[in-house]
């Protein structure tokens, strides 16, 4: 959080390479378990940085018209670069996936030294020079920045360099944190880190017979057919559109998970159910599911279509989102707050999981992710804005003015 304001947007991301780097180091050449727990640390601190600093970096340089399709490039990315380490791990052995590992860190340094910084945060420390170097050069030797540079820069000099605890309170600073916080906060409930975490166990659990090697690489074939969709989508259709979309989805599909295990036929076998401990079955004298019964597609099909609501909307929005509504001055800060937030809801959510299910049965979690689901609906309609087309210091002036014509 505080690298960000620091060193800047292109600077905090070129730092996580360090313990990215030296993280993935540790767990090639590790000859013990405590090497592989600190080289995963260190690798976690890279990604919580890095998770923190590309959203905002990329909106802060992007031009309004293309800034939701190069926003849900760092979701595509991720995605695309899980499913190539997964390959990866079907042919080499876990050291040489750990030296694989440091392939990108490589390449990600090299092209971003030749990036400019963002042309916000220099104005921000007074470089005027070299920010209009950077937006000329980010938008081409033939394009007239000069407006866009004036907008910007007036924007600036209107806000102090650090956001007073006082000012932190007002609507025009709190409300548009509160919007972000809860945005990251709500896409966690909807269940999507249990939900991937326990994927095998939860098929299992339904009778899918899918083997994990498959179920991996259809959850990641799905993840980035339905990213590349938003990607394409979200600068044409706007934001709030694919947020309804991706909430009803996951809605219906947790709505059908949960009404499938409550009132389906029950696994072939209590051992089937081995990955998810002390789970009630009731009255198992209901008649079995067979495993090769198509209605066992049932819950493949909602698994499956519940993913790809998510990744064709709350998934890949709410980084862009998170990055487009914070004000300038506490974009940094309040960023790195959003990603606490997001990943605490996310541990919690994946250790009480079984617990849950253990106590309630399976079902209730998927009515409860279901019900989150109507809340994000409600919630994208009630506050949060429409930001296709608009640039960085239209949404500020949204939030500081409130003027609903903004919204149309």
């Amino acid at each position: 959080m505080i690298l960000n304001d620091l060193l800047g947007r292109k600077l905090s991301i070129m730092f996580s390479a360090v313990p990215s780097a030296a993280g993935y180091a540790l767990m090639a050449g590790a000859h013990g378990l405590w090497m592989l727990l600190l080289g995963r640390t260190l690798t976690g601190f890279a990604g919580g940085l890095t998770a923190a600093c590309i959203p905002v970096y990329v909106s802060e340089i992007a031009p309004p018209g293309v800034r939701g399709a190069l926003g849900a490039t760092p979701q595509l990315m991720a995605v695309f670069g899980s499913l190539s380490l997964y390959t990866l791990g079907l042919l080499l052995p876990w050291r040489w996936l750990a030296v694989a590992g440091e392939a990108p860190v490589l390449v990600m340094i090299l092209l971003l030294s030749f990036m400019p910084n963002s042309p916000r945060f220099l104005l921000s420390r007074g470089r005027d020079e070299e920010a209009l170097q950077a937006l000329a050069w980010l938008r081409g030797v033939d394009a007239d920045v000069h407006w866009e540079f004036e907008q910007i820069q007036d924007n600036v000099r209107r806000q102090s360099s650090r956001v007073s605890w006082a000012e932190a309170r007002a609507p025009h600073m709190c409300r548009p944190i509160a919007v972000a916080l809860l945005m990251r906060f709500l896409q966690q409930l909807t269940g999507i880190t249990p939900i991937l975490v326990y994927l095998q166990s939860i098929f299992d659990s339904t009778a899918v017979l899918l083997p994990p090697k498959d179920d991996a690489a259809i959850v990641g074939a799905v993840r980035l057919l339905s990213v590349l969709i938003a990607a394409l989508t979200m600068d044409l259709a706007g934001r709030k559109v694919l947020l309804f979309v991706s909430a009803a989805i996951m809605f219906a599909a947790n709505l059908t998970l949960g009404l499938y295990i409550h009132f389906g036929p029950r696994p072939v076998s209590p051992n089937s159910t081995a990955g998810l401990e002390s789970v009630s079955w009731g009255d198992l004298a209901q008649p079995l599911a067979a495993p090769t019964s198509y209605l066992t597609l049932v819950p493949l099909l909602a698994t499956m279509l519940f993913i790809m609501g998510y990744a064709m909307g709350w998934g890949p929005i709410t980084w862009l989102l998170m990055s487009e509504v914070l004000p300038l001055r506490a974009r940094g800060v309040a960023s790195g707050l959003c990603v606490l937030a997001s990943w605490l809801t996310a541990f919690v959510l994946t250790k009480s999981f079984l617990p849950v299910v253990g106590a309630f049965g399976l079902q209730v979690p998927f009515f409860f992710f279901a019900a989150i689901c109507l809340v994000s609906l409600v919630f994208t309609g009630c506050c949060v804005p429409e930001t296709k087309g608009r640039s960085l210091e239209q949404i500020e002036s949204f939030f500081r003015t409130g003027r609903r014509s903004f919204l149309r």
